[in-house]
């Protein structure tokens, strides 16, 4: 299956492009806390709540594969056999992104990105159509638990997150036997890519998988350094990545998607704001290349540079998605 455009699109939100002026002791402090944050992540909390779309659930708890206590919502589809388990953006919880407040305003605003996300809608379209569904807070963020000393890898232990996630779908006894999508966006997307590396036998029956916006950390963390007043001459990798390294023992190289894709063996639909300014529309391009299979599809998103738009286009036109699911989960 080949690349589909979107062209029918209002822009949300314009990136500012005023970008400060620092000094370089300013700089060397923004590249240092920059560092840090992937060692010690901001928590979003968890803001909404199904209840806000009259749907029913249960706040369910389970174990990643490594034992950390992972915090969600089952959310039945009374009569369906089928579920979506839903995993979120870095910095987000299942319930969205409050970036209309600080602080993450201030860090996103000057990208096009100062509106928030609420993830609700997303679980209230995916009821209707007839699934039930499991939404949670990968480690580290959220109400779930700390672990690996409260780092965000980019995937490399998250992905315990999302093998946690589909043995306690097979554990339930009212789950057990329900055919099984995922809907992984943007890190839970990486995080589903390096499961299926680092543990295949997990996906056996997984029939497919809908991911928007992943993405490679070299490549959004230079981008958001630019906007947050790093010169271009000082948006140095090796010096982030050492400082990264540093902090978390995680280099770049180490965080990657691209190489992950390759082991992707279940249908794929991707999709992504073709140009979103925090990142470049090759390294999406390079993952759906590097997918092996030919049951898979790319679709572009025109009319915006705010990457949130991404995020909100399954609720704006679920179609194409819901189409995915339904060819695969039935």
């Amino acid at each position: 299956m080949g690349k589909h455009k979107r062209k029918d699109y209002q822009m949300t939100e314009v990136a500012t492009n005023k970008v400060p002026q620092l000094s370089n002791d300013q700089i060397n402090d923004v590249l240092q806390r920059f560092a840090d944050g992937f060692g010690q992540l901001r928590r979003s909390p968890v803001m909404h709540s199904p209840s806000e779309q009259n749907l029913d659930y249960e706040n369910v708890t389970f174990p990643s594969s490594d034992g950390v206590p992972l915090e969600g919502w089952f959310i039945p589809a009374a009569g369906s056999d089928r579920l979506i388990i839903a995993n979120h953006p870095m910095g987000f919880s299942r319930s969205g992104l409050p970036t209309q407040f600080e602080p993450w305003h201030s860090e996103w605003a000057s990208s096009g990105n100062g509106f928030e996300i609420n993830f609700i809608p997303d679980y209230k379209i995916l009821h209707d159509a007839g699934y039930n569904v499991l939404a949670y807070d990968l480690r580290n963020h959220g109400f779930s638990g700390a672990a690996n000393g409260g780092i965000a890898s980019g995937g490399i232990f998250e992905a315990r997150d999302v093998v946690g996630s589909l043995q306690y779908i097979r554990s339930r006894h009212e789950t057990r036997n329900m055919t099984i999508g995922l809907f992984s966006r943007c890190l839970g997307c990486s995080s589903t890519f390096s499961a299926m590396m680092q543990f295949p036998e997990a996906f056996n029956d997984v029939r497919c998988l809908v991911g928007p916006q992943p993405v490679s950390t070299q490549i959004i963390a230079s981008r958001r350094l630019a906007f947050a007043g790093v010169p271009a001459d000082r948006i140095d990798i090796k010096d982030l990545e050492q400082r990264l390294v540093l902090r978390t023992g995680l280099g770049f190289a180490a965080r990657g998607p691209r190489e992950w894709a390759k082991h992707v063996r279940i249908p794929t639909f991707l999709y992504q704001v073709h140009d979103d300014v925090l990142t470049q529309s090759s390294d999406v391009q390079a993952m759906f290349d590097n997918i092996p299979i030919s049951e898979k599809k790319l679709q572009w998103i025109y009319g915006t540079t705010a990457r949130w738009d991404g995020y909100l286009e399954f609720q704006r036109r679920p179609q194409p998605m819901l189409e995915w699911f339904e060819q695969y989960t039935s």
